[in-house]
């Protein structure tokens, strides 16, 4: 609430010559207002922040949205070094900001850069034990992407898990690619190597392909 009000004192005071999105500016603003401070004390509010504005914080109840490959963990962080285990990092403050109850959300498919994306739900959700969650909504059955397998919480499980999201062929589960006939499409599994690689990929309406890495002529989105 707070930002949304300095946000409208401020949208009036600002003048300047360039077209600015009302919704990205409001965000930006939100983001840089982000802490425990936006609130008045002892006010009921709801505060958006960023994972690393909230380090140190701590709130009844914790939405924590986006989680899907490539988002959370970043598609960056995949080919930096330490970088994955940096955004695992991030992920475990996320979670343990809440005190009484945390929401964890990932969307199937989303807007980015003008195009669809189809997005499987973020590794750190298969590394979460079964018993500490309860799902809200029905998990997709149809495709094994969007259906976790929570049955077996170990070292070695959690090993095959990261395992599964190396290249194959060149490609890597989650990242999306475009084929000159299906159309737009994410990598939900892969497996094989050399002529043998292939790749499963969900087309969305399309529906799920196992394409041959080697005749497919994939493309990066």
């Amino acid at each position: 609430m707070n930002a949304a009000a300095t946000f409208n004192d401020e949208e009036r005071e600002v003048e300047s010559g360039e077209a600015v999105d009302p919704l990205t500016a409001f965000l930006t603003h939100a983001a840089l207002e982000a802490g425990e401070h936006q609130a008045g004390e002892g006010q009921d509010a709801l505060q958006m922040m960023t994972v690393h504005s909230a380090k140190g914080l701590e709130f009844d109840v914790v939405f924590l949205s986006g989680l899907e490959e490539g988002l959370f963990p970043h598609e960056q962080s995949v080919s930096e070094r330490d970088g994955l285990e940096e955004e695992r990092r991030l992920a475990y403050v996320a979670i343990t900001r809440a005190r009484n109850r945390l929401y964890l959300s990932h969307a199937q498919t989303r807007m980015l850069h003008g195009q669809t994306r189809y997005n499987i739900p973020s590794r750190f959700l298969e590394e979460i034990p079964q018993g500490l969650m309860k799902w809200l909504t029905p998990r997709f059955s149809r495709q094994k992407a969007f259906t976790p397998d929570f049955s077996r919480q170990t070292d070695d499980f959690i090993a095959e898990t990261n395992s599964r999201y190396a290249r194959v062929g060149g490609w890597r589960i989650g990242q999306n690619v475009v084929h000159p006939k299906f159309g737009s499409g994410v990598i939900i599994d892969a497996e094989g190597q050399g002529n043998d690689a292939r790749v499963q990929v969900n087309f969305g309406a399309q529906g799920v392909k196992w394409l041959a890495v080697s005749v497919a002529k994939l493309q990066a989105a």
